[in-house]
């Protein structure tokens, strides 16, 4: 009865000392693992609560179908505040209501809003009101083409 005691002791032992070198050989696969792994990652972009970002179009297709063909669309859309950090590389944004997305993306979508150089920014002449209707105010007309049947002015 003894000797069955003691070979099961000695089994116990075994089993643990088993256990033990696979444990390690994991941690090891794990390192090294995260080490190639790491190499091919670049660094993310820390956003805060507030700043302006804009939304990839690349998995909107389906909502910009309309728009233009997916060689002339645009890459990038909008001016959205960063509403929430939800972790580090998930950020809540505060979206418009045509766009029917969650608003919680990954920032591999996304891209910090960078200013406009000084004298690039085009800015919108003012509205005039006129008969309760907003119109234009037009300086003078430099061209007019006409496509598919409909008058195109350049003003």
């Amino acid at each position: 009865m003894f000797e069955c005691v003691g070979n099961l002791f000695l089994f116990g032992a075994l089993i643990t000392e088993i256990q033990e070198e696979a444990k390690a050989a994991l941690g090891k696969a794990q390192e090294e693992t995260k080490k190639y792994t790491d190499r091919k990652r670049g660094k993310v972009d820390e956003y805060k609560v507030g700043d302006l970002v804009m939304l990839s179009t690349k998995d909107l297709k389906y909502q910009m179908a309309g728009r233009r063909t997916e060689k002339l669309m645009e890459r990038f859309i909008g001016l959205y505040k960063v509403k929430k950090i939800v972790l580090a590389n998930a950020v809540e944004l505060e979206l418009s209501s045509t766009i029917r997305i969650h608003p919680v993306v990954n920032v591999s979508r996304i891209h910090r809003y960078i200013g406009q150089v000084e004298g690039q920014k085009k800015e919108q002449p003012a509205l005039v009101i006129i008969e309760g209707e907003e119109e234009w105010e037009v300086e003078r007309i430099l061209n007019k083409q006409q496509i598919r049947g409909k008058d195109k002015y350049l003003v």
